[in-house]
């Protein structure tokens, strides 16, 4: 695979006057498709592709003989600035949108659908966002016969960096609050750590094939909207809406404290970070496909 240029593949996305965010985040899927070794040629199967930030990355990767199976199943009006269909819309009209099909769809009506083997499944920040845990693992278990190499990356819950502690704490945070929410239409549903997202691929009956800790790009801003979000006034009065229990809000509202004090304690002029985030590649294609 020749070398991926995030400048160039950013220039693609629907970014507005804000090109600076778009570079952050397309940068970092670089660096994710560069450490999975996507190559020219490859189908590759997307879960919970979103605005499409990864599968412009992933449809520059394949090249002219390659596709990607970009699929999520969120309403075509979810996201901001940009909903999901705004931006999927303005990829698919790129000069490498023939490479792109966006598909409003879960893993396992996707596979019901035929019998496509494909090279790489690639879950990039979306674990999160599942209802379960055990959505996760069936995923994962459809995958396993269908994929012959199933690639995660997810936010590592830790910190190379110590301007990114805040960012680490303001995610256990939501996820304190969102556990008990059970309508939650936050990004953070369900968190996992690697350690957890590894036994589960293990128990699927994936082999691991290396696992890698990635330190997010400065210009990333994650670590930085998720910190703003749980010190804002609406996520205190929703600690109130949705928990009755004293004993369960006092955690939540500790958890958004801790988050307070860690930035308030980063040096003067110190740019909060995004956390590391955690990549893994598994083996797939059971015997059952193999030739």
């Amino acid at each position: 695979m020749a070398p991926l240029d995030p400048a160039s593949i950013a220039q693609l996305s629907l970014y507005g006057s804000r090109f600076d965010v778009q570079l952050g985040q397309t940068e970092h899927r670089v660096n994710l498709v560069t450490a999975w070794k996507v190559q020219e040629g490859d189908h590759v199967l997307e879960i919970g592709c979103g605005q499409g930030d990864c599968t412009a990355v992933l449809a520059t990767a394949v090249g002219e003989t390659g596709k990607v199976t970009a699929i999520d199943p969120a309403p075509s009006e979810y996201g901001s600035p940009w909903t999901i269909g705004q931006a999927q819309s303005h990829l698919k009209a790129s000069p490498i949108g023939n490479r792109m099909t966006f598909l409003r769809s879960n893993t396992e009506s996707i596979l019901a659908s035929d019998d496509t083997i494909y090279d790489i499944a690639i879950l990039a920040h979306c674990t999160w966002y599942f209802a379960a845990p055990s959505v996760l693992l069936a995923t994962l278990r459809s995958l396993s016969t269908r994929a012959k190499r199933i690639c995660i990356a997810e936010w590592a819950l830790s910190a190379s960096n110590v301007a990114a502690w805040p960012h680490v704490l303001a995610a256990l945070t939501q996820a304190s609050l969102e556990c008990r929410n059970p309508n939650s239409k936050s990004n953070i549903r369900t968190v996992l750590s690697p350690v957890k997202i590894k036994a589960m691929a293990l128990e699927a009956g994936l082999g691991l094939e290396s696992e890698i800790a990635i330190q997010s790009p400065i210009g990333m801003l994650d670590g930085h909207w998720e910190v703003a979000e749980v010190l804002g006034d609406d996520f205190g009065k929703k600690i109130s809406n949705v928990i009755e229990n004293d004993r369960e809000r006092g955690v939540v509202e500790a958890l958004r404290d801790a988050v307070k004090v860690s930035k308030e304690s980063l040096s003067p002029g110190t740019k909060m970070r995004a956390m590391d985030v955690w990549c893994g590649s598994f083996t797939g294609f059971t015997s059952e496909y193999a030739v």
